[in-house]
């Protein structure tokens, strides 16, 4: 019995991917709030991906546990994942945003905007803080990405006192325009 639930799980996740994906695609093409399933209180807003790790995401609307279950979400009254000022990315350590612990300072994240247009972030710093520390998500500065899970990424019970944080600021070309290339 414990076999075939964790057989269900890993299917219900593997469908739920294949699902977002597709909605993604449809954003891609200009469907607005494409809901991965009928009763889906969330859609995909954005995919961040690190390419030298070879990750990718697809970010969904809304922070909250329902979102977060199916991928990282970003987190309202925010701007969107590829917009200018601070955009917050929040989600589970042990399952989506699991590799934050590999990325470094000088890493390259990447957000594939709505429009298909992508915007390159190189990592600054990563800190462990305080859950109340909620002045990670100001806007004053510049236009970047705030990445928060749960710390540390090994403990037994979810939910601890303290969040490991990524700063990534976006990178521009040499022109000063927006690009993938800094």
């Amino acid at each position: 019995l414990q076999f075939g639930y964790g057989a269900w799980i890993q299917a219900k996740a593997w469908l739920a991917q294949a699902l977002i994906a597709h909605a993604w695609s449809r954003t891609l093409h200009g469907e607005r709030q494409a809901k991965p399933w009928p009763w889906a209180d969330t859609w995909p807003v954005a995919r961040l991906s690190a390419p030298g790790l070879g990750v990718e995401r697809y970010v969904l609307a809304g922070a909250n546990g329902s979102a977060i279950a199916f991928g990282p979400g970003h987190l309202s009254g925010t701007p969107v994942p590829g917009e200018s000022g601070n955009s917050v990315i929040g989600g589970h350590r042990d399952t989506h945003l699991a590799f934050l612990r590999r990325v470094k300072p000088g890493d390259v994240l990447e957000i594939e905007r709505a429009d298909g247009s992508r915007i390159a972030y190189r990592v600054r710093e990563a800190a462990v803080l305080d859950k109340r520390d909620v002045w990670v998500t100001k806007q004053e500065g510049p236009t970047r990405l705030t990445l928060v899970t749960c710390y540390p990424f090994d403990a037994l019970r979810a939910g601890g006192p303290q969040r490991y944080v990524v700063f990534a600021f976006e990178l521009r070309n040499r022109g000063g325009e927006r690009g993938t290339r800094g």
